[in-house]
């Protein structure tokens, strides 16, 4: 693949924090390689700002290698950017061609308050895996793979589902802001699996009705969530919860 350099203008998201007005402002790189990640990018405009004495562009990092999802931004109105299945931090800069103008922002939710500039507080997903997002009972020992029999199409469908990072990009892809491909995905990973049977019906309803307190709005199956998640989690997996949630329903209301 044939190697350039580019000059781009970005226009970027400045907020000081949740309380304070935000606005875009323009930023001039140059020379900047084809082969950069996005992320190295904003490395090297944070450099030059710091070395003009002005203060740099805050956004949010960790491993850079598509794990974490941490690396959450809007860029060109999509989110992680226009190529699909893929993070921030893996989309690299021959996506863009010289003399582009990118337009970066944070994500867009009530539930994600600004921390600052592209940083977002996303302990909302934090406080709903803590409402019934893991396995509390005591399961024993380490055991052979294979003594425990799990139906190969179950144990596809929640390794499928266990791929979400969390990273936020189907909240920011909803026009309403919903959580549910989320909460969804960590649901149905441990409702497939016999390790998460006991808890299985508590889980549902607390994680739902945790997920309602932090302000996520409803899904109205547009499947943009799915569109825009770097991991491509599906869509069945809110049918699923909602299956779950309504057995679990109806058998709190026959005890």
């Amino acid at each position: 693949m044939e190697h350039y350099n580019m000059n781009l203008t970005l226009k970027v998201w400045k907020q000081k924090n949740a309380d304070s007005k935000g606005k875009f402002e323009t930023f001039k790189v140059s020379d900047i390689s084809s082969e950069m990640s996005f992320l190295e990018m904003f490395d090297v405009l944070n450099e030059k700002l710091i070395e003009e004495g002005k203060e740099p562009i805050a956004f949010d990092h960790d491993c850079r290698e598509g794990i974490c999802g941490a690396c959450s931004m809007y860029i060109d109105g999509q989110p992680h950017g226009p190529w699909a299945k893929n993070t921030t931090c893996q989309l690299h800069m021959r996506a863009f061609h010289d003399g582009d103008t990118i337009v970066v922002e944070p994500w867009r939710s009530k539930a994600f308050p600004v921390i600052k500039d592209l940083m977002v507080d996303r302990a909302a997903f934090d406080r709903i895996i803590q409402a019934g997002g893991y396995v509390s009972v005591n399961t024993g020992n380490a055991v052979d793979a294979n003594s425990l029999p799990i139906d190969k199409s179950d144990a596809d469908a929640a390794f499928a589902a266990a791929a979400c990072i969390g990273c936020g990009a189907c909240v920011a892809a909803c026009k309403n802001s919903s959580a549910m491909l989320f909460v969804s995905a960590k649901v149905a990973q441990l409702s497939l699996l016999p390790q998460g049977e006991p808890e299985r019906r508590t889980r549902v309803l607390n994680m739902v009705t945790q997920m309602d307190k932090e302000g996520f709005g409803n899904c109205s199956n547009t499947y943009a969530c799915e569109a825009e998640c770097p991991k491509g989690i599906s869509v069945l997996n809110i049918a699923r919860m909602n299956r779950e949630y309504m057995h679990a329903g109806l058998s709190a209301d026959e005890k």
